[in-house]
């Protein structure tokens, strides 16, 4: 029983060697306002292409890249139309979203850092108590890509659209390379991917 409790325990933090940790920071009355409406919003997740068939075409192409990663089709399709959700309504490229994921936890639902930041996207459990709800829980798929995607965008804001830095507060290593470049480059290898209305590919920043 203990040993295979330290099993888990270790493939779990073994595969977040890259994660960090938000820091927590005071928000303003009005951008904390912004981010609580943010995270509150119940619309259910859905792609947002300019066609069915473009839609088809990507959960279809990403679909196929995620297998070896979620082999349970049902829940991965899912959990691909959730990211895409997520990240286009908080203005952000779905792709590179995927890219830290594959970074900060590996695409496991219950990673959990040493540090205590939780599930998909690594939040961290104080930005509950400063924009969300008390039985929030972070190891739940929307409710974490929701949270993961409104502080990146927040990040980004405060950034003024600058992505690389934006990255760096996300993880906790604002001014260190080496975090925005792993995204990026997770982004470019395996998520990278172009459409004939929109090319999804990752711009020079």
């Amino acid at each position: 029983m203990q040993l295979g409790l330290l099993i888990l325990c270790g493939a779990l933090f073994s595969s977040l060697c890259f994660a960090g940790s938000q820091i927590e920071e005071p928000l303003s009355n009005s951008v904390k306002a912004l981010m609580q409406r943010s995270i509150s919003d119940k619309a259910v997740p859905k792609l947002t292409f300019l066609s069915q068939a473009e839609g088809t075409a990507w959960l279809s192409e990403m679909s196929q890249r995620l297998a070896k990663r979620m082999p349970d089709k049902v829940y991965r399709e899912d959990f691909l139309r959730t990211v895409h959700y997520e990240a286009s309504r908080a203005g952000l490229d779905p792709q590179m979203v995927l890219g830290l994921i594959q970074v900060e936890s590996g695409f496991k639902k219950y990673a959990l850092s040493s540090v205590g930041a939780r599930g998909f996207m690594q939040v961290m459990p104080f930005w509950v108590r400063s924009i969300g709800a008390g039985d929030h829980n972070l190891f739940l798929l929307r409710t974490n890509l929701r949270y993961g995607c409104t502080i990146l965008r927040h990040y980004l804001d405060i950034e003024r659209g600058d992505l690389y830095r934006a990255l760096g507060r996300y993880n906790g290593s604002l001014g260190q390379p080496e975090y925005p470049n792993m995204v990026l480059n997770a982004w470019r290898k395996n998520w990278s991917y172009t459409s004939k209305n929109w090319d999804y590919s990752p711009k020079s920043i």
